[in-house]
């Protein structure tokens, strides 16, 4: 009876993505040149923020902090999955596993939120313009960074410990390339129920609130650039936004498709397959879309670049 509540397992297997070497070997190139790219991209996106004058506005300061939590997202799974790719036997401790699920998990709240919060600025500016600098000050600013921060800890925290409170008696083997909260909960030896109810209420309700601030935010948004006079105001307003719709449309369908699709169609191949693109291919997007979209960033960036290089010449 005593043995009942011990957790005997102490780690866990990932079956991986393939086991054919040469899918390794283009698998290991491709998602290695992804996590560069999205490193290199949101590390620079950081620092052209933070040392270009022109772009220290609320906008570009949850930009910012989206880019450290892609950076931050990336790397808890990235390295993990580039050096099991080779392995034979993909390992995981127990304590290893309960962390990535925690900080993982830490970071896709905050990033919706984040995503929610620019949602707000974008409101304020196009449909507020002469409030915008009273309303969003930097002690707004900073309570708008720290709330999806503070969701994400307080989500996290409470479906990490209800889950590796259970009991793991065997198999270990988790059917994945990283600990994610639903295939670890397949292993308990016990009765998920409660965690998986618990699981769709606290992250239903947090991703409903962030898509909710997002959706409300964008009709006003609309209502306001349908009212502009000239086609040349419409198409300015629209740009302001359209780096940002661009990223939620990917992060919220890619999420969608993953939680909310009909358990009849659910694959775990194809589980597999779209955990990839949200796990490694959106963190690099993000800085992309911002920046090619972005004439403001483009701008800001030839600027740089170009005192840089009259810098060197001298």
């Amino acid at each position: 009876m005593d043995n009942e509540n011990q957790t005997l397992v102490m780690e866990f297997l990932f079956v991986g993505l393939t086991n054919h070497f040469p899918y390794q070997v283009v698998l290991f190139v491709i998602f290695l040149f992804v996590y560069l790219v999205t490193l290199l991209g949101n590390l620079g996106m950081i620092i052209l923020i933070w040392v270009n004058p022109r772009l220290h506005t609320p906008m570009y300061f949850f930009l910012s902090h989206l880019s450290f939590v892609d950076i931050c997202s990336s790397s808890v799974i990235g390295p993990k999955m580039l050096t099991d790719i080779f392995m034979e036997k993909k390992v995981i401790s127990f304590f290893g596993c309960a962390a990535q699920l925690w900080i993982f998990g830490q970071l896709v709240v905050t990033e919706c939120f984040l995503l929610a919060s620019m949602a707000f600025d974008r409101y304020m500016a196009i449909c507020k313009p002469l409030l915008y600098t009273l309303i969003m000050t930097q002690r707004v600013c900073v309570q708008l960074v720290v709330g999806p921060y503070a969701l994400g800890f307080i989500s996290t925290i409470t479906h990490t410990t209800s889950t590796f409170r259970l009991p793991y008696c065997g198999p270990n083997i988790i059917n994945h390339f990283f600990c994610d909260l639903l295939p670890v909960l397949s292993l308990a030896c016990a009765d998920t129920l409660v965690n998986k109810f618990l699981l769709f209420i606290l992250a239903g309700a947090l991703g409903v609130l962030s898509g909710v601030i997002i959706l409300v935010s964008y009709i006003y948004i609309v209502i306001t650039i349908l009212r502009i006079r000239s086609a040349e105001g419409r198409r300015k307003a629209f740009s302001t936004c359209s780096s940002h719709l661009t990223a939620v449309s990917i992060l919220y369908g890619t999420l969608f498709f993953i939680y909310v699709r009909p358990s009849s169609s659910f694959s775990l191949d194809i589980n597999k397959v779209v955990s990839l693109f949200y796990t490694a291919v959106i963190p690099m997007l993000n800085p992309l879309i911002y920046s090619l979209r972005n004439k403001e960033v483009k701008n800001s960036f030839r600027r740089t670049f170009a005192w840089e290089k009259i810098l060197i010449g001298k």
